[in-house]
Order: C-alpha cells, then structure tokens, then sequence
C-alpha cells in the first residue's frame, strides 16, 4: 500500500488537499495500535495491517478497513474512490459522520469501564488449555494448528511448566518436537542462524524470512529451558547459535539491540538465504559443495522459487563436525558479500527487556559470562538512552533521540528482566528493580475494574485506554505483569504483590475459562498459585559460595521453586525487599543453611548440597 498509493503523486496529492493523514509505527506506538484495530475489528469484522482509519479531528473514527489497492480491482474499492466518497460525504453530509464517531467513541468508551472478574482460580483452566493445545499439534512436523505456523513460544513455555507439574504427559514431547521441526526446517535459518517470524507451511521450510528482535529472544528462553529439562545438547547449541547471531547481526556498539531484519533484497523475498547448487559452488567449491548440498537439500529443482532453502528436513540433528562448522561460517560470508539486508535500527524498551531475560536465562543454564556481560550491557543502555531522569522508561530510541512514554510492556518485561538477571545471580539490586517497576505499574497503569491499562494515566488522550489480555506473537503486558506479580509475592512475601495478583488473576478467570490458549503466559502465572510451590532460603556464610550455588541451581529447571539467597554482605538489603529473611540465620560454621519452604512451613535448615539436589531432583 506504502508503493502502490502513499509514494504515489496522485493520491499524495488527493490526501494532501484534503485530510490530515498520520502514519503510525505500530511498534512505537502500541496503544494507538491497539485502540485502532479494535476499531478496525468491530466495523468490519477483521482486522490486519496496514490498518486504514478515517476519524474526525477529535480522534473519533467512522470508518475503517486494511489494504485498498489504488484503484477499484476485483471487487475491491480503490482508494482514489475511497477518499473521494469520504470527502463528498464530509462536505455534504457532515452531521451525519459526526454523529457515527460519537456512537463509536462511546461504544469503546462504555466497553472499557466494564468491570471483568470471575470464580476463584483453580486447575482446570491449565487443564483445558493443554487439552486444546494437544488437539491442535502436529505430531509430523511440531507446531500448532494449520499454516502459516507461528513459533509460539510462550506456548512451550507454559507446556515446559505442564511437564514439571505433571499435567499432561505429552507436554514435553510437544515442546521437542516443535523445536526440532523448526531446528531442522528454513525457519531457523541453518547458516547465519536466527528465526525468522512464522512458517508459510507445514513443515517449517519457508518462512517469512524476516526477524524479529522479540521471536529469537522468547526462543532463546523456550530452548534454554528445554534444555534444563532434557539435557540434551542439541538446545544448548541451538540457544548458543541464535544468541550468536544475536550479538554478530542484531546489537548495536552500545549494547542496546536492534528490532527486525528485513525479509527481501530490493522487493525479492528470500533472495538472501536462497541458493543454487551452482552458487553454493562458487562459495565452497566443487568436493565441498556437493558434500553442503546434499546435507542441507540444495537442489537443481529447488524448493522455493527455483531456488533453495538450507534445511535439515528429514535428516538427524546430530552435531556438527568440524569441517561442516567452517563450510557454514564460509557459506556465511559468502552470502554476506552478495547482499546486505537491511536492519530497523530502533531500539525498543519491550523487545530489549525480552532479550535481557534470554540473555539472563541463558547465562544461568549454560554459565558463559559474555552472556551476563550482554545483559547487563543492554539493561545499562536502558538505564541511560530509554529512562528520564525521575526514571520513567521512554517506549524506543533512534539515532541517540528517545521517545514516547513508557507503555505497561515496557515497564513489565523489564521487570521480567530483572527477575531473570535476580535468579542468574542473586544480586538484590535486580530484584530491588523489579519491585520497583511493579510499583510503577500499579501507580501508571492500573484499571479499578481489573487489570492493567497497556497506556499511562498521564499519557497522550486515546479514543480510550486500550487493555490487552490476549498472548499473541509474544505474551502481553497484562500476562507478563501476572507472571512478575506471581515471582515477587514469591520471593518478597509482600502483602501488596499478593493481593496485586490476586487481583490479576480474577482480572483473568473469564479468559481462562474461555480461552485458555489465547493466553498461556498469565496460566504460569496461575500455576504458581494452584499447584504446589516452595521458596528456598540459602543463608551463606562466605559471599564466594554465591557463584557456585548460581551454577548448581541453573542446571535444574525449578518454576515453582522461588530462590532467596542471603550473605553477610546483603541481609539488609535483602530484608528491606523480602522482610521475611531477617529471621532466618546461618548455623555457625556450615559455611550455609539450606531452609526449603512449602504452603508457607518450612523444613529444618539442612546443610549439604548434595542434599539440597536431591530434593531439587525430587522436585
């Protein structure tokens, strides 16, 4: 639409006589997104991007659609036509467009005030979700549901969870199946690695090749886990290449990260993860290429466009040997010198946090430092190019320029990062952030009626406050704010995240019970109340033994088990966030005590590490 009529001199002409046209960045802007498609929704039973509203000056739409082609073609309006139509109706018939957006403005406006809220919550609801779940997989290839096929992340997440809980006993061959199905096909892009956005098919072979900052992140985090889970190395290395490709193609020299990479070379879809036996030749040469081509499906016929995709369809996903490993990184830069796909460069607050709390979760499992070293690197960035000086979080950054109030996202998936930096290293400061950010939550954004808005109170005047609930490509403000509420009434004990929660939750139950798919990410947050949960209370004796605890207990992948850790050096900080640790103390000369805590009684301290994962392991 952007080629076919805004770049075009006619219709710029027509817009430019006539109305006042906006161009917005959805993901700058998510609020005006998401009040907007509401309103696209609603009128036309539909909605999609682009997204055409047409609204009177006081933001009260009367009209709305997605894509019009330039003129009228098979049956659907142009919009020349279009912006004819409205503008004639706009001179001779004004009162009558007036009227509509009011009726429309007022429908959202009552919609919005509705007070949401349901039965108290139980299991069930985790139940049914991973009941449709099943329903819904492809046991061939992984995934869910029909094509296009969206990784779904959060999806594995929450299915990791019904794993360690018990719920469902085909939890964890789902979530393997869908990670080597995309593993193996072109949505993992075999030779720079990295996701890409969704499959257009069945079998994860041809992707939408863009990528996006918030996909690879949640991936890293579903890959991460299932290897605590597993063991097995294949997710270890497949989290390893994507971060890889994260810090290679995707951070910026001062540690923030970059939101997409374009799909296309000059309109081409494709054309840059693409090859021919012939070109794979010219890059490896003869006995090499044919030894790449038959590993990785590069054939004459090809299998998309004419060309192909590298993918490991059908094949084992056993390691790479040595020789394999430099083909690649040759192939790699081979690839590079043809072309150059273009970044977005902007840096959002969300997508950053997101790969923060990848980062975070993958230092903890797997221990390398340069991981930690991003984290705190981009959360820095955070600090300094995305935060004012009374410390509200701005939405992006461009160019060295921040702009936009903080969002209900920005505020909750930084407060998820650093949860994930407090339980990679028992750092109280991370976790002394995170309460302060759900603070911010609560005073920004909060509905009396339930939930949370996704704008500020005090942000730019919206048709309304838009409130999301649903988990779409990633999980939303309102399922992420759950999850950080479920975490900190854990770990601090405090009145005022508990009853949050509770609040949270109750917001949730008529979604729960309805549409337990649409939102699995606020269902972990559930879980951590209806299933069994324990806190653990390390009180250490020598600040040195920290590192290696962090490193015993990132092996295990624990969700119901919240983990405090006290020193000499950080008991009064740790007390001023979590007051319940003053009481527990160490036992002279154990080095550490060990207090596992259960529906809110606690063990006799213990002492033994060993011991300490044997009843991690029992878990």
């Amino acid at each position: 639409m952007e080629e076919e009529s805004f770049e075009d001199r006619e219709v710029a002409d027509c817009l430019n006589a006539r109305f006042i046209s906006v161009k917005v960045d959805k993901e700058e802007r998510p609020d005006i997104d998401a009040v907007y498609m509401s309103v696209c929704q609603a009128l036309t039973g539909s909605g999609g991007w682009p997204t055409s509203i047409f609204m009177t000056p006081e933001q009260k739409p009367f009209f709305a659609g997605t894509y019009f082609p330039k003129r009228r073609r098979y049956g659907q309006p142009g919009l020349l036509e279009l912006l004819e139509a409205i503008w004639g109706k706009w001179r001779k018939e004004k009162a009558s467009l007036l009227e509509s957006g009011d009726r429309i403005a007022a429908a959202f406006a009552e919609g919005a005030r509705r007070t949401v809220g349901g039965a108290a919550p139980d299991r069930e609801s985790v139940e049914n979700a991973a009941a449709q779940l099943a329903l819904s997989f492809d046991r061939t290839y992984g995934g869910f549901g029909k094509p296009p096929k969206f990784p779904g992340p959060h999806n594995l997440l929450f299915l990791l969870d019904c794993h360690g809980l018990g719920v469902s006993p085909e939890a964890l061959d789902q979530v393997e199946r869908t990670l080597t199905g995309m593993l193996r096909g072109g949505i993992f892009d075999q030779v720079g690695f990295g996701f890409s956005r969704y499959s257009t098919d069945e079998k994860w072979l041809a992707p939408h090749f863009e990528k996006m900052l918030y996909d690879n992140a949640l991936l890293v985090m579903a890959l991460v886990s299932c290897y605590q889970v597993t063991g097995a190395p294949l997710y270890r290395e497949a989290a390893q290449r994507t971060l890889s490709y994260i810090r290679r193609e995707m951070t910026a020299p001062d540690g923030g990260f970059y939101s997409a990479q374009d799909a296309d070379i000059g309109g081409e879809e494709g054309k840059f993860y693409t090859f021919t036996p012939e070109e794979i030749t010219e890059a490896l040469g003869e006995a090499d290429g044919s030894i790449f081509c038959g590993h990785y499906d590069i054939t004459p016929a090809g299998n998309f466009e004419g060309k192909s995709i590298p993918n490991r369809i059908g094949k084992e996903l056993g390691p790479l040997d040595t020789h394999m490993e430099a083909l690649l990184e040759k192939l790699r830069k081979y690839r590079e010198s043809r072309y150059r796909l273009h970044k977005d460069d902007k840096i959002l607050t969300s997508w950053n946090a997101l790969m923060i709390a990848a980062y975070a979760r993958a230092f903890r499992a797997l221990g390398k430092a340069d991981y930690l070293d991003s984290a705190t690197k981009a959360l820095e960035f955070i600090s300094t190019s995305l935060t004012d000086g009374e410390g509200e979080l701005y939405i992006s950054c461009r160019e060295g320029k921040s702009k936009g109030k903080g969002l209900l996202d920005d505020y909750a998936f930084l407060a998820w990062a650093c949860l994930e930096l407090y339980e990679a290293t028992y750092k109280v400061d991370y976790l002394e952030r995170a309460c302060r950010l759900m603070d911010a939550v609560f005073n920004r954004f909060s509905n009396p009626a339930g939930g949370f808005y996704l704008s500020p109170g005090d942000g730019e005047a919206l048709l309304f406050r838009p409130q999301e609930q649903f988990d779409g490509a990633m999980p939303s403000g309102n399922s992420v704010a759950a999850w950080c509420l479920s975490r900190l009434a854990a770990l601090t004990g405090e009145a005022r995240f508990r009853e949050a929660l509770d609040r949270q939750l109750a917001f949730y139950m008529p979604m729960f019970r309805n549409q337990p798919t649409a939102c699995t990410f606020a269902l972990t947050a559930l879980m951590g109340q209806v299933y069994p949960s324990r806190e653990l209370v390390c009180v250490m004796e020598d600040e040195a033994d920290v590192a290696r605890l962090a490193q015993v207990l990132g092996g295990y992948f624990h969700p119901q088990t919240a983990v405090l850790v006290k020193t000499p050096g950080n008991g009064e900080a740790l007390a001023a966030v979590a007051p319940f640790t003053a009481a527990y103390t160490p036992t002279p000369g154990k080095g550490v005590s060990f207090y596992l805590c259960q529906d809110q009684s606690c063990a006799p301290p213990f002492h033994s590490l060993e011991e300490l994962i044997q009843r991690l392991e029992a878990e």
